[in-house]
């Protein structure tokens, strides 16, 4: 006996029903796991402020809700373009394969455009797909979904291949936008949290560099500072301190350079009125640089650098000089928040520069009005109860009978006559100092000797007599210091002195009338000079006497030793009546 089909309890009706059922029930648990995925996802993201590990968690947490096998995160910048981007899927070793990662343009820049999300079967249909870079995955199937933080498009979140090789659906549309919605306050949050971190690192720097310059320390060991601390927290790669040389208008240079390179740019001179260094030193305000291939900077470009960040160490109208930052030309530009905070810190870093030089000068004044006081004293009773003895003991000199205690006498009267000039030269010294890069004939004197003292194998004494800066002309100086320089060289190579004396002096010529000589005088205490031998440097030394219209000689000292004199006219000059 058969049963007919309306007599049995499971009908093919009631079977297709129970189907549907149980398929809608299956689906309503799937939903419901999803969304409990989601808000997973979302206390996931939320649970931390470090902002490069929010990205990556909602990164990987869209891939895993969407089931996509590839999922990246494109950071925008002002420009449109990616300031950053995060790939998740993409092992080491493919990501090392690809020669570059997306820029935010074509396909990828129409989320952004549209500020909606945009699915496609095939995203290598769209019309504005330009293929993909060498060493890329293929992919088909495609989500990209807006991150949007209040009013402002933050970056594109995109998934590509289906993992069971379908297409992305609405569901799938509906659960990445409600991710990236929600992952907008976390983002907000991490965003505000690392400035509140970047700004306390910026007032711990710029504090400690107001501090370091207050305090006396060295402004050239402060910049150092500053350019590493810049460089750091900036996240360069190389930071370079251009500042103006007034020997060679014009032009900045690198004078303090911080990173993997720094010791090669040192130096290096950029034009001010052709360069974007320039105009920054000139108009006083920051500027970044997309590229520093564009900017006329040869010392980072040619070295493959690419993003630049021009900041002025000073305030408009005091700038004091710029401070350079660069990265490598595949690293992302600086940020508008990096910006802002280091042009604060420079700002503050060249006000303080100004405050700690005017205390120097505060400081360097109190000295030279000391140095002027004990100038007058040496001028006014030194030199004036030295003037005096020497003049009583030259009236004493005819009312002595003894001609040994004559010559005591007279040798005691050349010595106080000898020390008259000492401290006259002393006096000079102390109302005209040597700055730091002196670049007076006194001063080249002084470094010239100084420099050959290793040679030599003593120091050198120096006497100065005479405004030597004022009278001798430029041309007659390079010949005093050729000469100078001959003169130790052969002392060093040949002499074997232990002690060496170099005097200087301008004085009057009675030869000539009157009018001033420049005499040069440089005595050793060595073997002397040898009856016979090769002559040439002394030669050479004869001749620019000669030249100049003056007169060389090279004798034995009394005592043993060589004595060199090197005399030549001061051209028009005449020097003033004696004081004394």
């Amino acid at each position: 006996m058969t049963e007919s089909p309306q007599s049995h309890p499971l009908s093919a009706r009631s079977l297709d029903d129970l189907l549907t059922e149980v398929h809608s029930l299956d689906s309503r648990l799937s939903a419901q796991g999803r969304v409990r995925s989601l808000l997973q996802a979302v206390l996931s993201i939320g649970g931390d402020l470090d902002l490069a590990t929010v990205l990556r968690r909602l990164t990987e947490a869209a891939a895993q809700l969407a089931g996509a096998r590839y999922a990246g995160l494109g950071v925008v910048d002002e420009e449109g373009g990616f300031s950053e981007f995060i790939p998740v899927g993409i092992s080491k070793e493919q990501a090392e394969r690809i020669n570059r990662f997306p820029h935010g343009r074509g396909v990828l820049a129409a989320p952004l455009h549209r500020r909606a999300a945009l699915r496609l079967a095939d995203l290598r249909d769209h019309p504005e797909f330009g293929g993909f870079p060498e060493g890329h995955p293929q992919m088909a199937s495609f989500l990209g979904v807006p991150i949007q933080v209040r009013d402002e498009v933050f970056g594109n979140l995109y998934l590509t291949e289906k993992a069971n090789g379908g297409e992305f659906d609405e569901e799938d549309e509906a659960m990445v936008s409600a991710l990236a919605t929600a992952a907008g306050v976390a983002i907000e949050n991490a965003r505000l949290y690392e400035e509140a971190r970047l700004r306390e690192r910026w007032l711990e720097a710029s504090t400690e560099i107001t501090t370091r310059l207050l305090s006396g320390a060295d402004t050239e060991e402060v910049l150092a500072h500053l350019a590493a601390q810049a460089r750091e927290i900036g996240g360069a790669d190389t930071a370079v301190v251009m500042l103006p040389d007034p020997r060679a208008r014009g032009h900045l240079f690198a004078e303090i350079a911080d990173g993997p390179i720094a010791q090669e740019i040192l130096g290096t001179p950029v034009e001010i009125h052709d360069s974007a260094c320039g105009a920054v030193y000139e108009t006083g305000e920051a500027r970044a640089v997309p590229d520093l291939r564009q900017a006329n900077c040869p010392m980072l470009t040619h070295r493959g650098y690419g993003p630049g960040l021009l900041v002025p160490l000073g305030t408009p109208g005091h700038t004091r000089g710029v401070l350079l930052l660069g990265k490598l030309s595949d690293r992302a530009p600086f940020t508008a928040t990096i910006r802002r905070m280091l042009h604060s810190f420079s700002v503050q870093a060249g006000v303080a520069l100004e405050l700690a030089e005017a205390r120097r000068d505060t400081e360097r004044l109190v000295v030279l009005e000391e140095r002027d006081r004990i100038a007058k004293d040496l001028h006014d009773v030194v030199i004036q109860r030295l003037f005096a003895s020497a003049m009583t003991l030259m009236s004493t000199m005819r009312l002595i009978a003894s001609p040994e205690v004559e010559e005591r006498v007279r040798r005691t009267v050349d010595e106080l006559d000898g020390t008259i000039r000492e401290i006259r030269s002393t006096i000079f010294a102390l109302q005209n100092p040597p700055s730091r890069r002196d670049t007076s004939l006194r001063g080249r004197i002084l470094r010239l000797a100084e420099n050959t003292a290793h040679s030599l194998g003593c120091h050198p004494g120096v006497s100065l007599d005479g405004p030597i800066d004022a009278s001798v002309p430029d041309d007659v100086g390079e010949h005093l210091l050729a000469v100078l320089g001959e003169g130790l060289t052969n002392v060093a190579r040949h002499a074997g002195a232990t002690e060496v004396h170099v005097s200087v002096a301008v004085e009057e010529d009675p030869a000539a009338g009157g009018s001033a000589a420049l005499t040069l005088t440089v005595t050793d205490n060595g073997v002397g000079l040898p009856p016979e031998g090769r002559r040439s440097g002394l030669r050479n030394l004869d001749q620019r006497a000669r030249a100049l219209g003056g007169g060389f000689t090279a004798e034995r000292g009394e005592t043993g030793g060589t004595v060199l004199v090197w005399r030549v006219p001061v051209p028009g000059g005449a020097l003033p009546p004696e004081e004394f």
